[in-house]
């Protein structure tokens, strides 16, 4: 979530970790400031600065599909069509080719 100020845009990735201790689930906020004039001189918006930085992570393997696509704030389906559309493979090995042929094995659909 981007929040708007006078002279910057400060933005929020909460995330809640695993609670392995059977305690309470505490979420971690990370917060960074992008200057209001470095927003403007890209001429985009919010939305499309968080969906750049999305692609860009995850095109560098920083980031998961799923933590992408989260941070871009879209559907799977929306966020599989912008990969596409912009020539970004979807990271798909071997290994998870094999895991994929066992499970669909084990349910006999192949």
């Amino acid at each position: 979530m981007l929040v708007r100020s006078d002279s910057f845009y400060a933005s929020r990735v909460s995330k809640n970790p695993p609670d392995l201790s059977g305690g309470e689930v505490k979420s971690s906020t990370v917060t960074f400031e992008i200057p209001k004039e470095v927003l403007h001189a890209t001429r985009m918006s919010e939305d499309e600065l968080r969906r750049e930085l999305a692609l860009h992570l995850f095109d560098e393997g920083k980031l998961s599909f799923g933590k992408a696509r989260e941070l871009a704030g879209m559907s799977v389906w929306d966020f599989q069509q912008l990969l596409g559309h912009r020539g970004i493979a979807v990271h798909y090995d071997v290994k998870a080719y094999e895991q994929d042929r066992q499970t669909l094995k084990r349910l006999g659909r192949i």
